[in-house]
């Protein structure tokens, strides 16, 4: 059956099966997984919870977010974690993508008020030191990391720096396994190729839990053109293909209507 430890910061489980079966009604489950948690960011709450009465995200969830170019998920990425600050957590924003001083440029463009953890780590493994030394050292706050992107980021499997195309695989599931171990909530940017989809092996998302999508419909034919989408392209969790119109102003997104099932990809 499930066995749980206390190592006096966080509570670690993992599953062990019995040689000859367990009862699923034996298991136990940990009570960290039966409350989820509030982002600060309504329409998130919605689109990543299970209904009106569990909004929010469900601690250990693994998140591959995707979108267009110009859609805005960095915007949008940046924005949840200076939203989970607000909620009274801590949020680590390790990054490829951009320098710190690019991120503090778009912070104060988007006139955020909480902040957040920043990083510039290449190798997954010294993220996940970083962030286990920000859990031990506020172990009554959740955490939120963020790696912004999967695909530019190393788990160190080559000594000599090398990748492949493995490399994000191995990413994925290091980073999954962590927020499995310590109920952690993990978002991690993917790119996409020319034709919006996301540009990374299914292993990927089979890894994950959800799946976040965010594009600016190019269709000049549908009723929904020039319209950004958020969309839940799977949740393990709550519900999938369900989304948001989001619109942009100087702040940075805001919701602009719930999803119609009229909207195709």
């Amino acid at each position: 059956m499930a066995s749980e430890k206390n190592d006096g910061a966080t509570l670690k489980f993992k599953s062990v099966i019995k040689a000859n079966g367990t009862n699923v009604l034996d298991l136990i489950v940990p009570k960290e997984l039966e409350t989820r948690v509030k982002s600060g960011i309504s329409y998130l709450d919605d689109l990543l919870g299970a209904g009106e009465k569990e909004q929010g995200i469900t601690p250990s969830t693994s998140i591959l977010f995707t979108g267009g170019a110009g859609a805005g998920k960095t915007t949008q990425a940046l924005a949840l974690a200076d939203a989970w600050t607000s909620q009274g957590h801590i949020a680590l924003v390790n990054g490829q993508e951009e320098s710190p001083l690019q991120v503090r440029k778009t912070t104060k463009r988007l006139m955020m008020k909480n902040g957040f953890i920043i990083g510039e780590d290449r190798k997954i493994p010294d993220v996940l030191q970083h962030a286990d030394m920000l859990r031990k050292a506020h172990p009554n706050k959740r955490l939120l990391l963020i790696v912004d992107s999967l695909q530019t980021h190393d788990d160190g499997f080559y000594k000599d720096g090398g990748t492949n195309t493995m490399t994000p695989v191995r990413v994925t599931n290091l980073v999954t396994d962590y927020c499995k171990e310590h109920f952690a909530i993990a978002v991690l940017l993917g790119q996409v190729n020319k034709d919006g989809k996301f540009a990374g092996k299914m292993a990927i998302k089979h890894a994950i839990d959800v799946h976040l999508h965010l594009n600016i419909d190019q269709k000049p034919a549908s009723e929904t053109f020039g319209k950004r989408i958020l969309k839940v392209e799977k949740n393990r969790f709550g519900f999938s293909q369900v989304g948001y119109f989001l619109g942009m102003n100087e702040k940075g997104l805001y919701e602009d209507g719930a999803w119609s099932p009229i909207v195709e990809d």
